[in-house]
């Protein structure tokens, strides 16, 4: 009798269910068999939000016929902070009253199926290693580079949360004395290679630019100021606007020193990097790699790849419905 899993990703702004596969296919494309998403409505608190999560599980249960004896597990995939190891989301800043939600328990008892619950970085890393571009691989680091900066650690073939719950938090390494603040400090990995940090970048780079009489494409005049994005930045580089260049080219120096660092701590066969890396690796990469390849050990940085994530805009559904398969 065929078996199947539940995944559940949990985010400030939505909410989706999915319902997978038992096992892990050869070809990942048809692994995932359902999917429903709404709307969080973060504001509105949690027990709304739990909820919908109930229904929508036992709709799409009910939709394809099965029971709890036909779930192998459950998987939820939630920003942190949490604790994977007692199964509690502990107040997460964009999920208003989850705090201390022992989300494991509540659905165990519901349910009678296995949990397990898993911060966002780590379950797109587990995702990335069971279904994308560190397939196959052994130790792999998977770098968010979204919103934030994290990492999810796999080691040894299993994922590495560390001691409370806080591996992977390399968003926090300070690369330089100043600099854009991210993760609460300035000068921060998460700081240069973040899409806030990238605006707040762009925003110094636009000011000093504009009072020397230039007139840069994503801000021509200081009124422009407040709308800056990672993705206007983006699209003035990719138009050749000399400006927004300059800061890529920053954001890819620093991004190669944070890359370096991992290759010489972790020393894994690959890195895997998300979001804002995938979308504008031509702008970054260059300047990354340079500075990578100077930087890092030169016993470590050869055995190493450093690669675009390749699941893109599906990994938080592949993420939830990895952290199913996590043992016991």
């Amino acid at each position: 009798m065929e078996k199947y899993t539940i995944g559940l990703d949990i985010g400030g702004t939505k909410c989706a269910v999915l319902l997978g596969r038992g096992e892990i296919p050869v070809r990942c494309d048809d692994f995932i068999l359902d999917r429903a998403a709404f709307p969080t409505e973060s504001k509105k608190g949690l027990e709304q939000a739990l909820q919908k999560l109930y229904r929508n599980i036992e709709e799409m249960m009910e939709k394809h016929r099965l029971v709890p004896a036909d779930i192998l597990g459950i998987g939820v995939s939630c920003g942190g902070p949490l604790d994977s190891k007692k199964g509690i989301i502990m107040g997460p800043p964009n999920l208003y009253g989850w705090d201390y939600v022992p989300i494991v328990q509540m659905l165990q008892e519901r349910y009678r199926i296995p949990a397990h619950v898993q911060n966002d970085a780590n379950a797109c890393a587990l995702a990335e290693w069971r279904f994308g571009a560190a397939r196959g691989t052994q130790n792999a680091v998977f770098l968010t580079f979204g919103t934030g900066m994290g990492a999810g650690l796999i080691l040894d073939g299993r994922l590495y949360s560390g001691t409370s719950d806080m591996a992977g938090e390399v968003g926090h390494m300070r690369l330089a004395e100043d600099g854009p603040v991210g993760f609460g400090k300035s000068g921060s990995f998460e700081g240069f290679c973040s899409g806030g940090g990238i605006a707040q970048l762009a925003r110094s780079k636009a000011v000093e630019a504009i009072q020397n009489g230039l007139s840069p494409a994503y801000c021509p005049t200081m009124e422009g100021l407040e709308a800056i994005s990672a993705k206007t930045v983006a699209e003035a580089a990719h138009a050749g606007d000399a400006t927004a260049q300059k800061v890529y080219r920053l954001c890819g120096e620093k991004l190669g020193m944070g890359l370096a660092l991992i290759t010489d701590i972790i020393n894994p066969e690959i890195i895997v990097i998300g979001s804002i890396f995938e979308r504008s690796h031509s702008l970054l990469w260059p300047a990354a790699k340079e500075v990578w390849e100077r930087e890092a050990l030169r016993y470590s940085q050869p055995c190493c790849r450093i690669v675009p994530a390749c699941l893109g805009d599906s990994i938080g559904d592949y993420a939830a419905l990895s952290v199913a398969f996590q043992p016991s």
